[in-house]
């Protein structure tokens, strides 16, 4: 079985890049590399959750504005 090396893995990012478009295929690498994680994670019995990270600055939180509503005229 012939060993694969730089030129034919080159060969293959390139058919890749012509069939599924440069916009898609970032988003297929990381599905991909959810996968793999999620696969591994399995096999190995682990149950590793990401945990939620909190925003590194605080949010500004809009403060209510009172409006004036017209009444109609009869």
């Amino acid at each position: 079985m012939p060993n694969i090396g730089p030129m034919e893995i080159g060969i293959v990012l390139v058919i890749a890049l012509v069939v599924f478009g440069p916009k898609r295929l970032p988003e297929l690498g990381k599905s991909l590399g959810k996968g793999i994680r999620e696969l591994r994670g399995s096999l190995g019995g682990e149950k590793d959750e990401p945990a939620i990270e909190a925003p590194a600055e605080p949010v500004a939180v809009a403060k209510p504005v009172a409006v004036a509503v017209a009444k109609p005229q009869a």
